[in-house]
C-alpha cells in the first residue's frame, strides 16, 4: 500500500522522516554531513545552510501527496524556503509548518496521524 501522507521533523543535525497510513509507517532517519551549526544568525554572521542535507530530506518526501513539516528552531523554514525556491512540486504538498520541540518517533507519528485526520476532516 502506497503511503499518502509523510511528516518530517528536522533539526541543524538530523531529520526524521516518517510516511504512514492510518494502519503502517516507515521510519527514516537522515543526518546532516556538515558541521554547520544552524542555518540562521549565529552571532554577527548567518550561515549557510547544508544544501545537501536540504535535499535528501526533500527527496525522502517527494513521493507523498500530503507533508507536514515540524521542528524545534529555524531549519524547517529553511527548508521550506529551499524547497519553495527549487522544488515548487514537493513543496505545494506541503499542508503545514509546525513548531514541535524534540518527539521520539512513535510521538512524532502520533501528532501527524492526529494532525492528519483534523486536517482530512476539514477538506
Amino acid at each position: 500500500m502506497p503511503f499518502q501522507h509523510a511528516v518530517v521533523w528536522l533539526d541543524q543535525t538530523e531529520a526524521h522522516v516518517i510516511h504512514f497510513t492510518r494502519d503502517d509507517a516507515m521510519t527514516e532517519v537522515i543526518k546532516t554531513t556538515s558541521q554547520h551549526q544552524k542555518a540562521g544568525v549565529t552571532g554577527n554572521h548567518r550561515a549557510e545552510p547544508d544544501h545537501t542535507y536540504m535535499d535528501e530530506v526533500i527527496a525522502a518526501v517527494t513521493d507523498a501527496k500530503q507533508i507536514l513539516v515540524v521542528g524545534p528552531g529555524v531549519e524547517k523554514l529553511v527548508l521550506m524556503r529551499h524547497m519553495a525556491k527549487s522544488y515548487g512540486e514537493t513543496a505545494e504538498k506541503v499542508i503545514s509548518v509546525e513548531t514541535v520541540d524534540h518527539p521520539n518517533d512513535g510521538q512524532l507519528l502520533t501528532y501527524a496521524r492526529k494532525y492528519f485526520v483534523k486536517s482530512d476532516l476539514t477538506n
